[in-house]
Parts: structure tokens; C-alpha cells; sequence
């Protein structure tokens, strides 16, 4: 039992969960540095999200930025008018996030609505959306909502530092990818993987795909509503903003990179890709405004190329060669030990 758990994967999943855990305690003094990190936590999230219905299902799906701005907008109006901590407010509007993926996806996917279609559907969504709380006065409209401090700071979620966020959204992402795990090897799972090969050969077996891709939208919007809550207190205020289809775009682009079904591969590519983001941006942004949407394409590219299942499968072959390689050198000097 010990030695099954004790594998090689599992130590350096360890090892990468340790050293995330400790990696604030040396850098929490550069808030700089900690709102990076955040940053790229909150990416890593929404891309894994993305995975059970961009990766898994095959749904090209770009609305993550309005599940996104729903869940602010529903933290940060409970906040500001009830004063309702934004623990309760994330699930809130993960749930509202929910219904409003179930109004849109019952009838696309009713009607089998995908691929191109599909994706410009949803792009759409984040349009709409944001027309709609831009002239919505009730929640703010066009102007900015701050959001109050008012308690304890783990009441309002309001800190002076960005560390605590960091560690929440880093046990997000850990549940995010266990939910991913969970349901890779389930039969939701493995009817999603195949759906994205051949919906209508799986429809002859008897699978339903109107309910699974309905059950992988409903999660991934859940937990893009979660996020959203958080986010709008990381940023201490809600805007129509939230709403914006270039970071819709992003998080596809990320799990598409990452590797499409791959359970690690969106994680790993938001923290590459978004990570040199910002690093380009804080150094050549005044210089070379949007540069990192050029480093974007050019990856995208290479990939598509020479690499099109994403960063995942590339990394997993890799592990095999160094397996195989160990293992040979192992036998042959066993072998060498004991001679004929």
C-alpha cells in the first residue's frame, strides 16, 4: 500500500505542492511578486476549469469571463448592499453562474450546437452580458463599486496583503484539479472524451450528450463563478470590465496549449505562458504595448505545428523516455552483475 503510494509521480506532486505552500514565506515582502502569483493561480484555475468542457467534452468554450463577472457581481453586491461576507457570496454566484450556463447550454446543446458555432455562441455571452450590467444601474452600471473593509479582514475578505489570496486560490486550484482527477476516470469522463472524438458514434452506443456536456458546463461554470467572487475581491471593486472577451479567449488559448484532457496540462501552461506575460509586460510594456498577444500567436503556431496535442503529452513522453532510459541502465548493469 505504502510502496503504491509512494511513486515517483506522486513524490513530485508532492514536492511541487511544498514548494508552492512555502514559496510565499520567501517572497511575501514584494507584493509585486505575490500579485503575480495570484495572478497566475486565478489563470491556472479557469483554465483547468475550461479542461472538463474545452478539453474533455471537445466544446470550444469562450463565455469564462462572464461566468466570471456574474460571480463578482453577485459577491460584491451582496457585500456592498447586505453586507454578506463573500464566502457566502462566491457560492452564490457560482450557483447563479450555474443557472445562466443552464439557460444557454440546454437549448445549444439541445439542438447540437458546436464546434465554430458553438464558440461564437458563447463569445457572444460575454457581449451580452456586459451591455446588459453596463446599463444595469441597480448593480452599478458604468461606474466603479468599490467594496467595503467593514470587519474582520477574513469577514470582507479585504487584506492589506496579497499572500492570504495567494493561499486560498491555491487551495482552489488543488480541489479544481482533484475535480478534474475525479472526473477524468469516472464515466462522466471518459463519455466527455469520447464525445469530443465522435459525438454521433457515441450517441449510437446510448450515451446521452446533451446531459454530459450539460454536467461539464454546469461545473466549469460553477467554479468560474467562485473565482469571480474572489476576484472582485482581490481588485476590491466590480465593473461591467469583469466582462471581457480577451481573457475568455486567454483561457482557451491556455487549456488548448496546455494539452487538451490532460489533468495538469492548462495548470502548467496559465503558469508558463501567463507568467512571461507579465514579465513582458513589466518590462517592455510602455515599449512594445501587447507584445505578449505576438509571443502568443508565435506559440500557438509553433504548437500547432510541432506540437499540436499541447504541452502535456510532449512532458509525458519525456517522463517515459527518462523511465525507460533508468530502467535500462538498471538491468543492464543487474545484468552485468550476473554474468551467463
Amino acid at each position: 500500500m505504502h510502496r503504491h503510494l509512494l511513486t515517483r509521480k506522486n513524490l513530485l506532486i508532492l514536492g511541487g505542492l511544498v514548494v508552492a505552500m512555502l514559496l510565499p514565506l520567501a517572497l511575501s515582502s514584494n507584493q509585486y511578486v505575490m500579485v503575480l502569483m495570484t495572478t497566475v493561480l486565478i489563470y491556472a484555475v479557469l483554465a483547468s476549469a475550461w479542461n472538463i468542457i474545452g478539453g474533455m467534452a471537445g466544446q470550444l468554450d469562450l463565455a469564462a469571463a462572464a461566468y466570471l463577472g456574474l460571480g463578482a457581481f453577485t459577491t460584491g453586491t451582496l457585500l456592498i448592499r447586505w453586507n454578506i461576507t463573500p464566502w457566502v457570496g462566491m457560492i452564490a454566484g457560482g450557483v447563479i453562474a450555474t443557472a445562466i450556463a443552464l439557460l444557454i447550454g440546454f437549448p445549444l446543446f439541445g439542438f447540437k450546437i458546436k464546434e465554430l458555432w458553438y464558440a461564437l455562441s458563447s463569445s457572444a455571452m460575454v457581449v451580452v452580458m456586459q451591455s446588459i450590467f453596463m446599463m444595469w444601474t441597480a448593480v452599478g452600471g458604468a461606474t466603479e463599486r468599490y467594496l467595503p473593509a467593514n470587519g474582520s479582514p477574513w469577514y470582507s475578505l479585504r487584506f492589506n496583503s496579497y499572500t492570504p489570496y495567494y493561499y486560498i486560490m491555491f487551495v482552489i486550484l488543488v480541489i479544481v484539479l482533484w475535480v478534474n482527477f475525479r472526473i477524468r476516470y469516472s464515466k462522466l469522463g471518459y463519455s466527455l472524451l469520447a464525445l469530443g472524438e465522435d459525438e454521433d458514434a457515441v450517441e449510437v452506443l446510448g450515451v446521452n450528450s446533451q446531459s454530459a456536456k450539460l454536467k461539464a458546463l454546469l461545473i466549469y461554470a460553477f467554479i468560474c463563478g467562485v473565482v469571480g467572487g474572489l476576484y472582485a475581491c482581490i481588485y476590491s471593486y466590480i465593473h461591467p470590465s469583469f466582462f471581457d472577451t480577451n481573457m475568455s479567449m486567454e483561457i482557451a488559448i491556455l487549456g488548448i496549449v496546455g494539452g487538451m484532457g490532460f489533468i495538469y496540462g492548462p495548470a502548467l501552461a496559465a503558469i508558463l505562458m501567463v507568467s512571461f506575460r507579465e514579465f513582458l509586460r513589466a518590462n517592455l510594456g510602455s515599449e512594445m504595448a501587447g507584445l505578449y498577444l505576438s509571443v502568443y500567436a508565435i506559440i500557438l503556431i509553433l504548437i500547432a505545428l510541432f506540437q499540436p496535442r499541447g504541452i502535456a503529452p510532449l512532458i509525458e513522453r519525456g517522463i517515459k523516455k527518462i523511465r525507460s532510459y533508468s530502467e535500462e541502465r538498471r538491468h543492464g548493469r543487474a545484468a552485468d552483475l550476473n554474468p551467463q
